[in-house]
């Protein structure tokens, strides 16, 4: 069966005055209707850029794209802007992570949530006026025929984010993607508008593609996990498994770094040691060897083969690690899990 969404070795690069940029290096990953994929990962780690290269939006006068992605069949990689047009806002959209500069300033936030809607179906201004007060109406906004004609600024930061969703949803797309939809919103507004993604996702059956750093987000949201780092898939797989079972010593980092309800306001966090690697010359062999604690247990204390061979990720349930599988549980059974609590 072929997936809905088919992502191939793809690969993103920019051009800048200091050299290329690999913000995407040969990312695999699929994803069916009516499931949600959680995307996590540090800044810089290319979340961002995966997606907008999914719909087209990076400028082709600086940026290099190859690879494969398949939406339903259509090839995107290279696909006329015609089409891409067509597509955005149609059959895929997105909502972006700051609403405050995604939305325009100088427009009603009706006037932007039934501009796509007009352009895709060719309804009048009536029926787009009364299709943006129905979408209002269904992301919970109040009195959603009166703040039809309200102005972006007008708004909370949670009524903005509902109002871009429901820009998003007005054409009841097929894909859905969400770039740190939460960022920012305090955590009661963060579970409002996570519930809300998922009840909508019901009604209509979409593919969702969620998109944050924060694992607490994912872990009851999605239901399959890429953990991405230095623009690669360091590890994927169904997000209970991921998350109770990490294999990768970066998903151990990550899951390290959280604040945990069980533990002491005094305790600690155990942060990442190190920083992210420069894009513009990625290290050779495994991306993170340079801030691994466990590159002396691979080829007896040598490391060799992480600090000089890409390690790759294996299909369905696996991490991009050196380290052999069992002795990635047992690691993770004595050394990581107690610290974890």
């Amino acid at each position: 069966m072929t997936a809905f969404l088919s992502v191939r070795d793809l690969s993103v690069r920019f051009s800048t005055e200091d050299g290329t940029v690999r913000a995407v290096d040969g990312l695999s990953f699929t994803l069916e209707r009516g499931r949600t994929l959680g995307i996590v990962g540090e800044s810089g780690s290319g979340k961002s850029v995966t997606n907008l290269a999914v719909l087209g939006l990076h400028d082709p006068r600086t940026t290099e794209i190859h690879g494969e992605i398949m939406l339903d069949g259509q090839e995107l990689t290279g696909a006329p802007e015609s089409v891409l047009e067509k597509l955005r806002g149609n059959k895929a959209a997105m909502v972006f992570q700051d609403s405050l500069t995604a939305l325009s300033p100088y427009y009603t936030v009706g006037r932007q949530i039934a501009e796509p809607y007009r352009k895709h179906t060719g309804a009048s201004r009536r029926e787009a006026r009364l299709r943006a007060v129905e979408m209002l109406r269904r992301v919970g906004i109040p009195q959603p025929e009166l703040r039809v004609d309200d102005y972006p600024h007008q708004f909370s930061g949670g009524m903005r984010q509902r109002a871009m969703i429901a820009m998003a949803l007005v054409c009841d797309p097929e894909l859905l993607i969400a770039d740190e939809p939460t960022t920012a919103l305090d955590v009661t507004v963060q579970a409002q508008i996570i519930d809300l993604l998922q009840e909508l996702q019901q009604e209509t059956g979409a593919a969702i593609i969620l998109i944050t750093h924060d694992l607490g987000v994912v872990a009851g949201t999605v239901d399959d996990l890429l953990v991405m780092y230095a623009g690669r898939a360091v590890e994927q797989g169904p997000v209970r498994e991921v998350l109770r079972a990490p294999r990768h010593p970066y998903t151990w980092g990550l899951l390290g770094s959280m604040p945990r309800l069980s533990g002491s306001v005094d305790e600690p966090l155990t942060p990442i040691p190190g920083t992210p690697p420069s894009l513009l010359a990625p290290p050779p062999g495994c991306p993170f060897h340079p801030r691994c604690g466990y590159v002396g247990a691979v080829d007896g204390g040598a490391g060799d083969r992480c600090r000089t061979e890409r390690p790759g990720l294996p299909p369905g349930r696996g991490a991009a690690c050196h380290l052999p599988e069992e002795l990635q549980r047992s690691v993770f059974a004595e050394q990581i899990r107690p610290r974890l609590g």
